[in-house]
């Protein structure tokens, strides 16, 4: 069993194609990772993939959470955060990623990179939150539809006009926070289910006074299996915006916490 500072928290709803390749893909880095997977009830077998590779191969290095039924994106990574959290192994950095390879595995040591201390040899570190970002360098988005590429690159740009938020790729889920970014976000009070759970993340964070760095990542659209992407997702999205920055305008943020 390897040890390790870092955990990946990777939702899943019927990924029965790729779920046992993103773990292996994720312990084949060179950099220790841990996974916690948060398992909808997939009716494909997801969670039994999963249980039989902790059993046969990474127990201690893999986790499963288990859930009946779909409830969401941000309630799935909320389990996960508190999960992390509450766990013996101190996490310090804490990690969201999808399950089909739209995020690379390569990626993550620079997402780390980012989050840790800055030092002579990681100059560019020191972050509270790193976003894999797709915007941050103009469009690196692979095999998506032109339609859903301008949808999601103008809902960014939606969500800075409305917020102020400079930052690029608000919808991003592809991140690493800090641990005390989870600490200090009171989680029971995020509202959001879908794209708005990630743009609620970022923007509370950035509220709070934490660091964000975007880090330029090629997003590549899923291969096998499903898209879970539908309209009401990003109708969520368009009208929480409006929410978030109303909000933003009187709510009292918790204050940065401190070790």
């Amino acid at each position: 069993m390897k040890t390790s500072d870092s955990i990946i928290i990777i939702p899943t709803y019927n990924e029965k194609e790729n779920i046992e390749k993103i773990i292996r893909a994720i312990f084949s880095l060179e950099k220790a990772f841990h996974i916690l997977v948060i398992d909808d009830g997939s009716p494909d077998g997801t969670a039994a993939i999963v249980k039989r590779l902790i059993s046969e191969e990474f127990e201690g290095q893999l986790f499963i959470e288990e859930r009946s039924g779909k409830l969401g994106l941000g309630t799935a990574y909320i389990k996960g955060f508190k999960w992390a959290l509450a766990h013996p192994n101190n996490y310090q950095y804490i990690f969201e990623m999808d399950a089909d390879f739209s995020h690379d595995p390569k990626d993550l040591p620079r997402l780390y990179a980012a989050c840790a201390p800055k030092t002579e040899e990681n100059p560019e570190g020191g972050y509270d939150l790193a976003i894999g970002s797709r915007y941050v360098t103009g469009v690196n988005v692979v095999n998506w539809p032109i339609g859903r590429v301008l949808m999601s690159y103008f809902a960014s740009k939606y969500v800075r006009i409305v917020t102020g938020f400079k930052v690029h790729d608000t919808t991003a889920g592809f991140k690493c926070y800090r641990r005390r970014v989870l600490e200090t976000i009171e989680l029971d009070k995020i509202r959001f289910k879908g794209y708005a759970f990630q743009i609620e993340m970022k923007y509370t964070a950035f509220k709070i006074g934490f660091k964000i760095k975007e880090v330029p990542v090629i997003f590549i659209n899923r291969v096998e299996g499903v898209s879970k992407m539908n309209g009401g997702i990003f109708g969520e999205a368009f009208f929480g915006v409006m929410r978030l920055r109303l909000d933003g305008l009187t709510r009292k943020y918790p204050k940065v916490i401190e070790h």
